[in-house]
């Protein structure tokens, strides 16, 4: 998507470069110059030609709304590229001419130009991954001890701590960050096959090409060409969307916790971010929001590049040409809510006081548990189980706390005195294992990222 009025929003200005045509066009003329200088290194294409052809593989020299309307008519951006380089190296050499694309397919010089154009654009995902991950330790270190209400099934459960929150927010990015990295390393990798991916139009020396040519675009050299063979790029989609699922996981819960019910936490304030055209007192999500927009849009996206994948015997047909606008937009919404996200987790509010008045919200429903596992020692757990939610009932229908009914219930006090009680209705007696937790997650960090 290149748009003036979406662009911003949805994709990042140094991801879009990656994907507009020019970077297309420039990466496919790399590819094209690195085969030049390949084979002349192993003396298949005089030292002479190389010159001419280097000097003519400059996109700023092409008309690329020509080239859009040959590629309709072609099939493929690389054959109208090919035919336009031809003729600007026969304009100044013609002998350098017949060394242009030599012994290469279409298909080797959009896959490769790809490949290092995904190889910068997985980088830079990485680059605001690490943000949103170093933002998410330190909320977690800071805020391990912070009780907060844990919420299943959109109502409140068990008090837990913000550090633990953030701390699974964490573990979840850490993996999916092995994952797009172990990706992007697996896609980085030359195409290079010719017609059939046998390369017999090298001469009989293929292999030595290939390995010049991964050696001149600095991508490793892959056992065999892979051009109907698409895993490598179907798990680099894949990645991307488990990436924008995780993100969007995060901001789902952001959202609701910035709601004006909950108002626990809140995504940075700046001028002019978050306002309504109607209602001057709002403060509306906008990073989380970008962040959903792309979990939404992503799943149909990687979907059809596991499709993709059944293409036909050496070079598909239909199945290879789906997937250059599908990673286009991958790339494009990833960016997108990658960067807002960074920037959210970068610098959000929280607010405890909030977090506690809701640990307070039913009065000590939510200590029911705490109270049913202490009885039981005494009464087991189903007579104890019986006797908590029998009490819970009847604080609701009087309206009043927990605690004033649980003391005055006979089958109770012998076993839990009211100063026990008490003890047991604070929050921070039933966290349970949550700082341990935080701190394995701590330490996976530091081992990962440090």
């Amino acid at each position: 998507m290149i748009s003036t009025l979406f662009t911003p929003l949805f994709q990042t200005p140094a991801m879009a470069s990656l994907f507009d045509d020019r970077a297309v066009l420039g990466a496919m003329l790399r590819v094209e110059a690195a085969l030049a200088s390949a084979q002349s290194s192993i003396g298949m294409v005089p030292a002479s030609a190389l010159a001419p052809i280097h000097a003519a593989c400059n996109p700023d020299l092409y008309d690329i709304a020509e080239l859009g309307r040959a590629t309709a008519l072609a099939g493929n951006p690389a054959i109208p590229l090919v035919k336009a380089l031809t003729a600007k190296v026969a304009a100044t050499d013609p002998a350098a001419a017949r060394h242009v694309h030599r012994g290469a397919t279409s298909q080797d010089i959009i896959d490769t130009g790809f490949v290092l154009r995904a190889r910068d654009a997985v980088a830079l995902l990485l680059t605001d991954l690490d943000r949103a991950i170093h933002a998410l330790a330190d909320l977690s270190r800071r805020h391990a001890t912070t009780p907060m209400a844990g919420r299943t099934l959109w109502q409140q459960a068990l008090p837990i701590t913000f550090g633990l929150k953030a701390a699974g927010w964490l573990s979840m990015l850490l993996r999916v960050r092995t994952r797009l990295s172990d990706a992007g390393t697996a896609v980085s990798v030359l195409q290079f096959g010719g017609a059939a991916g046998t390369l017999a139009s090298q001469g009989g020396q293929g292999l030595a090409v290939a390995r010049a040519l991964a050696i001149e675009l600095s991508l490793p050299l892959p056992d065999t060409p892979w051009h109907s063979q698409r895993d490598r790029i179907a798990d680099l989609g894949a990645a991307l969307g488990l990436l924008t699922g995780s993100l969007g996981k995060i901001a789902r819960d952001i959202a609701h916790l910035m709601s004006s019910e909950v108002a626990e936490v809140f995504e940075p304030a700046a001028a002019g971010k978050g306002g309504s055209s109607a209602m001057p007192h709002k403060r509306n999500p906008v990073g989380t929001t970008i962040a959903l927009s792309a979990a939404n849009r992503a799943p149909g996206l990687v979907a059809t590049l596991l499709t993709a994948m059944v293409q036909e015997q050496e070079r598909g047909v239909g199945g290879w040409h789906a997937e250059w606008p599908v990673l286009a937009e991958l790339f494009a919404l990833t960016s997108g809510a990658m960067a807002h996200m960074a920037e959210t987790l970068s610098g959000l509010e929280l607010d405890p006081d909030a977090m506690r008045a809701n640990l307070n919200l039913t009065d000590g429903l939510m200590m029911a548990e705490a109270v049913t596992q202490a009885l039981a020692e005494a009464s087991g757990r189903h007579d104890a189980g019986k006797i908590v939610e029998a009490a819970c009932k009847r604080a609701v229908v009087a309206g009043h706390g927990l605690l004033e009914e649980l003391v005055a219930d006979a089958a109770i006090t012998p076993h839990l005195p009211p100063e026990r009680l008490a003890a047991l209705m604070q929050p921070e007696s039933y966290l349970g294992s949550a700082g341990e937790f935080v701190s394995r997650v701590l330490k996976t960090y530091e081992r990962e990222m440090m």
